[in-house]
Order: structure tokens, then C-alpha cells, then sequence
């Protein structure tokens, strides 16, 4: 489980001490001058540096150096559950997707309006372009570690989640969304939601690759869907099975 880290101390001990077993945290700090990196390790996360500021470039540092045939992403502010890892990837493990996205339902409070809105318009867009019904551009999505690293990822800032989505559309890859909560997140601000100015900075980056891209139609599964719902009421592999190769 990769995890971007730019200071994230009051956070990161509730967050690591959450993950399921099977998910083994590799914790990529991003110059956190607060002490992130050294939580992490005394938490028992595997830590690796990037130098380069960005979200995409902590991302990629983070999927270079797993050693794991499934990578999981979330954020490290504890907004996200990590309890909800083997839902998201549950449907790479067994092969029914080839990108999970964790379609994020907010507590009260805790998805700002602005960033809301224009999450939605982006979502809106790439819907508009691929076919792909996605209501979340969100930060918890599961896929295999090596088709990831050959769709050749080169956004380094705010638009890597975008892109990744764009890349799996344009390689034909099953893609779909299973419902996480969205909490407040435990300590200090967000580099998107946080401000106006954060999340105009995040939709810069995404409308720039929107304007860019160009995808066809890739089959989308929703957890709504009914078949994928029966086989998860069903049982199915449990969560731990479904973790054994994520990271």
C-alpha cells in the first residue's frame, strides 16, 4: 500500500495503525519537515524518499520501489479508511477489474463545496470522453503493479490520478468504483481541499490533461452493478485473501 506522505504527523500513526493485515505500508515522504518519515518508520512502514514535489512524482517513487504484483494507493491524512483496502482491491485480485477506484461518500463536512464541484466537473468530462461513468476522481484505487508501470504515467503533480484513469480508459482496461468513506481528515490541511487555491491548482493539472487526451469507451463496472454485488454478498475470497499480493 502506497502511501504520498508531506507532513502528515498527526495523522500518520492513527492511519498506520488501521491497515489491514496483508497491506504492508510503504510510506513515500514528499520533504515533510515535520517528522513523517520518522513516525512512520517507529510505526513499522517502510519509508522511501522523493525529492521532486508532487503528488504524481510520490505516487510514482512510491510504485517504482513496491515489490508487490497489486498496488493500493491512499492519502496518509486519515480521511480515507484503510479497513476499506480489500473492498477496493478485492476486484483486481480476482480479476474481474483492471483499475478499482475507491468512489469516495463524504461525513458531514468533510469534502469542502469547491472541491466537490470540481471534482465533479472533472469526473463529469472524462465521462464525457471515455464512456467511463466515474463520479469520483478519488485517491484509493488498486491495479497490478507492472501494467500500471507500462502505461507510462508522466504527471508528476495533482493531475496523476487523472492521468492514470485516462492511460487504463485509452489501454482498454476494466475499470470501476467501489463506495469508501470520506472522513474529516485527523490534522493539518489539505493541499487540495484545504483551499481554493489548492484545489484550483489540482483542476489546472487534470483540465490540462483532459484537454490532451484522447480515449475511447472501456467497459466500467460499478459496485452497484448486480452481479458484482451478488458475488460480494456471496463472500466470495475474504479480505485477507484478497490482500495477500497487495501492497
Amino acid at each position: 500500500m502506497i502511501l504520498p506522505v508531506l507532513d502528515e504527523a498527526e495523522a500518520l500513526p492513527g492511519v498506520l495503525a488501521a491497515i489491514p493485515e496483508g497491506f504492508a505500508p510503504l510510506v513515500v515522504d514528499n520533504g515533510s519537515s515535520d517528522g513523517s518519515a520518522a513516525i512512520a518508520r517507529a510505526h513499522g512502514a517502510r519509508v522511501v524518499t522523493e525529492p521532486q514535489r508532487g503528488f504524481g512524482a510520490a505516487c510514482f517513487a512510491g510504485l517504482s520501489a513496491a515489490g508487490t504484483e497489486i498496488v493500493c494507493f491512499m492519502d496518509a491524512d486519515g480521511s480515507l479508511d484503510p479497513a476499506e483496502l480489500p473492498r477496493v482491491s478485492e476486484p483486481v485480485q480476482s480479476g474481474r477489474l483492471d483499475l478499482a477506484l475507491g468512489a469516495r461518500r463524504p461525513a458531514r463536512g468533510a469534502w469542502p463545496l469547491h472541491a466537490r464541484v470540481a471534482n465533479r466537473l472533472i469526473a463529469l468530462e472524462l465521462h464525457r470522453r471515455s464512456g467511463i461513468p466515474v463520479s469520483d476522481i478519488g485517491p484509493m484505487r488498486a491495479a497490478r503493479r507492472l501494467s500500471l508501470l507500462a502505461l507510462g504515467l508522466g504527471d508528476r503533480a495533482f493531475g496523476w490520478p487523472l492521468e492514470m484513469v485516462l492511460a487504463a480508459a485509452d489501454a482498454g482496461w476494466r475499470v470501476g468504483e467501489q463506495p469508501v468513506t470520506y472522513r474529516r481528515r485527523a490534522g493539518g490541511t489539505s493541499k487540495v481541499s484545504g483551499s481554493i487555491r489548492g484545489t484550483w491548482r489540482a483542476g489546472a493539472d487534470m483540465s490540462r490533461l483532459l484537454r490532451s487526451s484522447s480515449v475511447r469507451t472501456v467497459p466500467f463496472t460499478s459496485s452497484h452493478d448486480s452481479a458484482c454485488c451478488d458475488r460480494q454478498a456471496a463472500g466470495g475470497r475474504s479480505g485477507e485473501d484478497a490482500a495477500d499480493a497487495a501492497l
